[in-house]
């Protein structure tokens, strides 16, 4: 293992413990995973943005993604991924959803391949993104390229795809991403929790979203990001049960870029939750799927190496 800057606290017990639960859910992905790049645990482990949750799962742990042991299961998925994606329009998938996290792949994946497929493929679904925002009458997104409306949590996929693609050196408008922090702006509540479509009905999934596009946009100095994380504290520690997995993967990179002890008490109750329901396989088993919430344990875990980009502070 070859982890830089692992953790703050310096734990060896419980980096250790880390490193092996999450190579038992890499193990587990590794063995299930078709021939196609795919899962079929459920409907969704077909989807390009579960396969992009897996992709982005490996390359987590900083193994050589082309030579390491993980390296067939990753090009196996991306692959995939640039089947599904449109060669005249750039989409991939059949939503924004889907679209966006596969976009936020082929980023994290750019700067480390020599696959000369990746900057091509990335490059229009960047511009999808963007002229899809443009579109769009709220200045954000939706479920398709083509919605005239917009939510939080659709947007905060978009939102994070771009400051990947900025980060692997895809040209990506300054206006793209003022236009939606502001949508994002629009829908927080006085009490610093993000809603759905507007600023009421806040819950932790939401917020988490609106924190972190507001810290990888370097507005951490602000009062919108200052009471987004007292939203944070208020409510991390209890999850999201309704969403749990999906909740579990924004949550930990928005706690990562609070304060450092914030961050620490979180991560360990949170790996101490995670390595309590690992099922012997390796794997977990919640909404959307085994593959899916296997895929967002272990990013919510992958804090811990920061090998990807986006996880820099």
């Amino acid at each position: 293992m070859h982890a830089q800057d692992l953790f703050e606290q310096k734990d060896d017990q419980f980096v250790r413990s880390l490193d092996e639960s999450y190579q038992r859910g890499l193990s587990f992905l590794q063995a299930t995973q078709d021939d196609q790049g795919r899962w079929s645990d459920s409907s969704y482990g077909s989807e390009p943005g579960v396969l992009a949750m897996a992709v982005l799962s490996f390359l987590s742990r900083g193994d050589d993604p082309e030579f390491g042991p993980y390296a067939n299961c990753i090009k196996k998925s991306i692959d995939q991924i640039i089947k599904l994606q449109n060669v005249e329009t750039g989409y991939i998938g059949s939503s924004m959803y889907n679209h966006g996290f596969s976009t936020l792949a082929l980023a994290e994946y750019y700067g480390i391949s020599n696959d000369v497929r990746i900057g091509p493929a990335l490059k229009k679904a960047t511009n999808l993104i963007v002229s899809a925002q443009k579109r769009n009458s709220k200045g954000a997104w939706r479920y398709s390229p083509d919605s005239q409306d917009a939510d939080t949590t659709v947007t905060g996929a978009q939102m994070i795809a771009l400051f990947a693609s900025r980060n692997a050196g895809i040209e990506v408008p300054d206006e793209a991403i003022r236009k939606g922090k502001q949508f994002l702006l629009d829908c927080q509540g006085e009490k610093g929790g993000f809603g759905y479509t507007g600023n009421s009905g806040a819950n932790l999934p939401r917020t988490a979203i609106g924190s972190l596009i507001l810290a990888l946009a370097k507005e951490t100095d602000t009062e919108a990001f200052k009471l987004s994380v007292d939203y944070l504290r208020e409510n991390a520690r209890f999850g999201d049960q309704g969403h749990k997995f999906y909740s579990l993967y924004y949550t930990a990179q928005a706690m990562f870029r609070t304060t450092p002890d914030d961050w620490q008490k979180w991560n360990f109750e949170n790996v101490r939750k995670l390595q309590a329901t690992q099922a012997e396989n390796g794997s977990w088993t919640g909404n959307y799927g085994t593959t899916f919430a296997t895929s967002a344990a272990l990013l919510s875990m992958a804090l811990n190496y920061r090998y990807l980009p986006i996880y820099e502070r």
